[in-house]
């Protein structure tokens, strides 16, 4: 019980998809898929950290390498699915989930779409690292729109199929408090 902190569970995939409705509302061909749960006492120091590392943990190998884990799904240019899971908070009570250790429905959604703003702006600066709210500037700049359609989402809230080719299998479980 002593989990509170953000979480991302972060898979290296061929391909992954999400539908809604039987209507596929995000897709992506390499890459990552992360299933992000938020708890209910994250911050922004926790988004900020979850995002240097989806973006920047070395989970695949430059073709023609043989240099495993070497390089970021941006230095890759591979594309990054979010899907929000508050049920990676869920604990047993008995044999019924209990939710409590996740962040309330209203206040997690505008913290995990500030979340996914900033995983797409910080995927835009590629080699920077840095994981930062996007500047009123920079949110229609010409360049950023072909780096922010790298990172896709789910449906915040909806009850969504999620489809993937895992790769390897590689998964990594990332929490913000290490």
């Amino acid at each position: 019980l002593g989990i509170r902190c953000m979480r991302a569970i972060l898979q290296r995939v061929l391909s992954a998809s999400v539908s809604v409705d039987g209507r596929i509302v995000s897709q992506i061909g390499p890459g990552i898929m992360c299933l992000i749960g938020i708890s209910r006492d994250d911050r922004s120091e926790d988004r900020e950290y979850i995002c240097r590392k989806i973006l920047n943990t070395r989970l695949f190998t430059a073709p023609g390498s043989d240099k495993a884990w070497d390089k970021s799904v941006t230095q890759m240019g591979y594309e990054v699915l979010l899907v929000s899971q508050f049920t990676l908070y869920g604990i047993l009570k008995g044999n019924k989930p209990d939710f409590h250790l996740a962040m309330g429905s209203g206040t997690s959604q505008q913290f995990y779409g500030e979340f996914v703003d900033m995983v797409r702006s910080g995927y835009t600066s590629l080699t920077s690292g840095k994981c930062s709210a996007p500047a009123p500037s920079d949110a229609a700049g010409p360049s950023s729109s072909a780096m922010e359609s790298r990172v896709k989402d789910g449906v915040f809230g909806a009850h969504m199929h999620v489809e993937l080719v895992n790769d390897g299998p590689v998964t990594m479980i990332v929490d913000s408090r290490e």
